[in-house]
Protein backbone atom coordinates (compact mmCIF):
# COMPACT_ATOMS: atom_id res chain seq x y z
CA UNK A 1 0.00 0.00 0.00
CA UNK A 2 3.17 2.72 0.78
CA UNK A 3 4.70 1.62 -2.31
CA UNK A 4 1.23 2.62 -3.86
CA UNK A 5 1.18 5.53 -2.37
CA UNK A 6 4.87 6.12 -3.68
CA UNK A 7 4.09 5.84 -7.31
CA UNK A 8 0.85 7.84 -7.27
CA UNK A 9 3.23 10.45 -5.55
CA UNK A 10 6.05 10.27 -8.10
CA UNK A 11 3.21 10.57 -11.45
CA UNK A 12 2.09 13.59 -9.82
CA UNK A 13 -1.33 12.00 -9.04
CA UNK A 14 -3.60 12.25 -6.26
CA UNK A 15 -4.44 9.21 -4.04
CA UNK A 16 -8.16 9.16 -3.36
CA UNK A 17 -9.15 6.47 -1.06
CA UNK A 18 -13.05 6.96 -0.87
CA UNK A 19 -15.99 7.31 -3.51
CA UNK A 20 -16.56 10.24 -0.77
CA UNK A 21 -13.15 11.72 -1.39
CA UNK A 22 -13.38 11.24 -4.94
CA UNK A 23 -17.10 12.43 -5.83
CA UNK A 24 -16.40 16.43 -4.62
CA UNK A 25 -14.17 16.25 -7.54
CA UNK A 26 -17.21 16.51 -9.45
CA UNK A 27 -17.71 19.96 -8.16
CA UNK A 28 -14.20 21.71 -9.08
CA UNK A 29 -13.89 24.01 -11.30
CA UNK A 30 -11.14 22.44 -13.36
CA UNK A 31 -13.49 19.72 -13.84
CA UNK A 32 -16.36 21.97 -14.13
CA UNK A 33 -14.52 24.17 -16.82
CA UNK A 34 -13.15 20.61 -18.92
CA UNK A 35 -16.84 19.10 -19.03
CA UNK A 36 -18.48 22.37 -20.20
CA UNK A 37 -15.68 23.00 -23.10
CA UNK A 38 -15.55 19.90 -24.25
CA UNK A 39 -19.47 19.46 -24.75
CA UNK A 40 -19.76 16.24 -22.30
CA UNK A 41 -21.70 17.69 -19.64
CA UNK A 42 -23.15 21.25 -18.72
CA UNK A 43 -22.10 22.36 -15.17
CA UNK A 44 -26.06 21.75 -14.40
CA UNK A 45 -25.45 18.28 -15.58
CA UNK A 46 -22.18 17.51 -13.66
CA UNK A 47 -24.34 18.80 -10.02
CA UNK A 48 -27.02 16.42 -10.77
CA UNK A 49 -24.69 13.52 -11.11
CA UNK A 50 -22.98 14.47 -8.44
CA UNK A 51 -25.99 14.60 -6.24
CA UNK A 52 -27.23 11.31 -7.77
CA UNK A 53 -24.11 9.58 -7.11
CA UNK A 54 -23.45 10.74 -3.71
CA UNK A 55 -27.39 9.98 -2.79
CA UNK A 56 -26.54 6.51 -4.16
CA UNK A 57 -23.02 6.00 -1.86
CA UNK A 58 -24.70 7.02 1.23
CA UNK A 59 -27.87 4.66 0.37
CA UNK A 60 -25.66 1.96 -0.33
CA UNK A 61 -23.53 2.39 2.51
CA UNK A 62 -26.49 2.85 4.97
CA UNK A 63 -28.25 -0.38 3.40
CA UNK A 64 -25.18 -2.57 4.56
CA UNK A 65 -25.10 -0.80 8.01
CA UNK A 66 -28.68 -2.04 8.77
CA UNK A 67 -28.02 -5.32 7.24
CA UNK A 68 -24.66 -5.63 9.33
CA UNK A 69 -27.11 -4.86 12.67
CA UNK A 70 -29.36 -6.96 11.46
CA UNK A 71 -26.83 -10.40 10.57
CA UNK A 72 -25.58 -8.98 14.23
CA UNK A 73 -29.09 -8.94 16.20
CA UNK A 74 -30.43 -11.67 14.55
CA UNK A 75 -28.38 -14.48 13.53
CA UNK A 76 -24.51 -14.06 15.34
CA UNK A 77 -26.11 -12.74 18.54
CA UNK A 78 -28.44 -15.35 19.56
CA UNK A 79 -26.15 -18.18 17.95
CA UNK A 80 -23.78 -16.95 21.15
CA UNK A 81 -26.25 -17.48 23.14
CA UNK A 82 -26.93 -20.34 22.65
CA UNK A 83 -23.20 -21.59 22.74
CA UNK A 84 -22.76 -19.56 26.12
CA UNK A 85 -26.04 -21.79 27.54
CA UNK A 86 -24.76 -25.12 26.12
CA UNK A 87 -21.26 -23.83 27.24
CA UNK A 88 -22.13 -23.01 30.73
CA UNK A 89 -23.86 -25.73 31.26
CA UNK A 90 -21.22 -27.89 30.45
CA UNK A 91 -18.88 -25.87 33.17
CA UNK A 92 -21.80 -26.50 35.94
CA UNK A 93 -22.19 -30.47 35.35
CA UNK A 94 -18.28 -30.93 35.02
CA UNK A 95 -17.90 -28.61 38.23
CA UNK A 96 -20.76 -30.36 39.62
CA UNK A 97 -18.64 -33.65 39.63
CA UNK A 98 -15.49 -31.97 40.88
CA UNK A 99 -13.74 -31.46 37.64
CA UNK A 100 -11.94 -28.49 37.58
CA UNK A 101 -12.60 -26.16 34.52
CA UNK A 102 -11.44 -22.94 32.84
CA UNK A 103 -13.79 -20.57 32.85
CA UNK A 104 -11.92 -17.91 30.73
CA UNK A 105 -13.36 -19.54 27.35
CA UNK A 106 -16.62 -18.40 28.08
CA UNK A 107 -15.82 -15.49 29.82
CA UNK A 108 -13.84 -14.15 26.28
CA UNK A 109 -17.16 -15.10 24.61
CA UNK A 110 -19.58 -13.56 26.97
CA UNK A 111 -17.07 -10.48 26.20
CA UNK A 112 -16.93 -10.85 22.69
CA UNK A 113 -20.98 -11.03 22.82
CA UNK A 114 -21.31 -7.78 24.86
CA UNK A 115 -18.92 -6.04 21.99
CA UNK A 116 -20.94 -7.46 19.12
CA UNK A 117 -23.92 -6.16 20.22
CA UNK A 118 -22.66 -2.71 21.49
CA UNK A 119 -21.31 -2.10 18.33
CA UNK A 120 -24.55 -3.01 16.51
CA UNK A 121 -26.34 -0.64 18.46
CA UNK A 122 -24.63 1.63 17.97
CA UNK A 123 -24.20 1.83 14.52
CA UNK A 124 -28.08 1.86 14.54
CA UNK A 125 -27.94 5.02 16.90
CA UNK A 126 -24.76 6.42 14.01
CA UNK A 127 -26.91 5.31 10.93
CA UNK A 128 -30.30 7.43 12.74
CA UNK A 129 -28.65 10.48 12.75
CA UNK A 130 -29.47 13.11 9.83
CA UNK A 131 -28.85 16.62 10.61
CA UNK A 132 -25.96 17.22 7.54
CA UNK A 133 -25.07 20.57 7.17
CA UNK A 134 -24.21 19.57 3.22
CA UNK A 135 -24.29 16.33 1.22
CA UNK A 136 -20.36 16.04 1.35
CA UNK A 137 -20.55 16.16 4.96
CA UNK A 138 -23.05 13.07 5.40
CA UNK A 139 -20.78 11.19 2.64
CA UNK A 140 -17.97 11.97 4.70
CA UNK A 141 -19.69 10.62 7.70
CA UNK A 142 -20.66 7.39 5.93
CA UNK A 143 -17.10 6.71 4.91
CA UNK A 144 -15.48 7.65 8.21
CA UNK A 145 -18.02 6.62 11.30
CA UNK A 146 -20.27 4.20 9.51
CA UNK A 147 -17.31 2.56 7.71
CA UNK A 148 -15.65 2.02 11.42
CA UNK A 149 -18.94 1.45 13.38
CA UNK A 150 -19.26 -1.57 11.16
CA UNK A 151 -15.95 -2.83 10.60
CA UNK A 152 -16.04 -2.71 14.76
CA UNK A 153 -18.92 -5.05 14.49
CA UNK A 154 -17.43 -7.45 11.62
CA UNK A 155 -14.25 -7.82 13.71
CA UNK A 156 -15.76 -8.69 16.57
CA UNK A 157 -18.16 -11.27 14.25
CA UNK A 158 -14.74 -12.20 12.94
CA UNK A 159 -13.79 -13.39 16.55
CA UNK A 160 -16.73 -14.70 17.44
CA UNK A 161 -16.73 -17.14 14.33
CA UNK A 162 -13.40 -18.43 15.75
CA UNK A 163 -15.37 -19.02 19.23
CA UNK A 164 -18.49 -20.41 18.24
CA UNK A 165 -18.95 -24.49 17.81
CA UNK A 166 -19.39 -25.30 13.73
CA UNK A 167 -22.75 -26.48 14.06
CA UNK A 168 -24.20 -23.30 15.84
CA UNK A 169 -22.44 -20.98 13.65
CA UNK A 170 -25.28 -19.77 11.31
CA UNK A 171 -23.49 -18.17 8.34
CA UNK A 172 -20.98 -19.76 6.19
CA UNK A 173 -17.59 -19.59 7.33
CA UNK A 174 -14.25 -18.23 5.73
CA UNK A 175 -13.55 -21.83 5.58
CA UNK A 176 -16.49 -22.55 3.98
CA UNK A 177 -16.33 -19.80 1.20
CA UNK A 178 -13.04 -20.56 0.95
CA UNK A 179 -13.29 -24.72 0.51
CA UNK A 180 -16.67 -25.28 -0.30
CA UNK A 181 -17.66 -28.17 1.35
Amino acid sequence: DEGHKEALEQRGLLNIPTTADALPYLKDSSVVELFKTTGVLSPTELESRFEVYAEQYILSIEVEAKLVIDMAKTLIYPAIMRHLSEAAGAVANLSNIGVSVDKSPVEKVAGLAKSLLDGANELEGAIAKHDFGSTEEHMAYCAGTIRDMMNAVREAADTLEGEIADDLWPLPTYEEMLFIK
